[in-house]
């Protein structure tokens, strides 16, 4: 028996359809899409494709409500260095980095391993770090309507890296603030403790 179990499921009609297009592009750019190395990558790339945009099937704010708790804990909650990968929808080039993210309960919690899945489920999509930011932070706002909800983001976008500028070593940070961490105090805490090791 094999040691590994592949779940992905794809939808057939449309794995075949963006297979097609994959063939006819490696043809286009002027690759033998016949030859060995390439005869399954047609294949393999329209399934990448569809795993790495697999967010626009996805409902955040049902992984939210799904796991609410009641809870009289009214302090601050970080999870830091979430693992992030996104493709930039200017030219469908990786960019990948790690989300930090808090909020402060208002009444309830959310269980901890379902931020991270908000962060995936906007991250597997067409993006832009700016409106990626945007979307998780409105995300936790509007759903759990904590009393304060912060995001930082830091990625490396190969669109900068492998063409264009060609700068490897850059990094780019996005954040949102909204509720308590609009106030300077709670905004430097966040900033503090996301930017120090406390093992």
């Amino acid at each position: 028996m094999s040691p590994y179990t592949n779940l992905e499921e794809y939808n057939l009609e449309i794995t075949e359809e963006v297979k097609s297009r994959y063939s006819s592009i490696i043809s286009e750019i002027g690759e033998d899409v016949s030859r060995e190395g390439l005869v399954k990558t047609p294949e393999r790339a329209a399934k990448a494709m569809l795993f790495l945009t697999q967010g626009y099937k996805q409902d955040a704010v049902k992984i939210l409500k799904g796991a609410m708790f009641k809870e009289d804990y009214d302090d601050m909650v970080i999870i830091k260095d979430i693992e992030l990968y996104s493709l930039c929808e200017h030219h469908m080039l990786p960019f990948f980095g790690k989300a930090h993210i808090a909020y402060i309960p208002n009444g309830h919690i959310v269980g901890l391993s379902k931020i991270p899945r908000v962060v995936d489920v906007f991250a597997r999509r067409l993006q832009v770090q700016e409106r990626l930011t945007h979307d998780i932070l409105e995300c936790i706002n509007d759903t759990l309507q904590p009393k304060g909800v912060a995001v930082v983001i830091e990625a490396s976008h190969m669109c900068m890296m492998m063409r264009g500028v060609q700068k490897q070593n850059s990094v780019t940070t996005t954040s949102g603030f909204r509720g308590q961490f609009e106030k300077q105090e709670t905004r430097n805490e966040f900033l503090k403790l996301i930017s120090s090791n406390l093992s």
